[in-house]
């Protein structure tokens, strides 16, 4: 996956729930569009030039997802949310 291709922005409701997962720290089932499947604790949001991520914690790492490669993200609160471009 190349870091270089032009970031498309997420669905603002799909953003929402992540800024939701964030705020109560909740533990989310990932799958990544590369197809890495991951469980990790939602932290932040971040935007750097234009690129937005997800700040996760994955086994004591802290990681940066960029939002247009994770495919869902699913938490018991919020349910499964299949990530949509905006």
């Amino acid at each position: 996956m190349s870091m270089n291709d032009t970031y498309q922005p997420i669905n603002c409701d799909d953003y929402d729930n992540l800024e939701l997962a964030c705020q109560h720290h909740y533990i989310l089932a990932l799958a990544l569009k590369d197809g890495e499947v991951l469980k990790a604790k939602a932290s932040d949001l971040v935007s750097r030039k234009n690129v937005e991520y997800l700040v996760v914690e994955d086994g004591g790492a802290t990681r940066e997802l960029r939002l247009d490669k994770i495919a869902s993200f699913s938490h018991p609160e919020i349910g499964t949310v299949v990530v949509s471009e905006s």
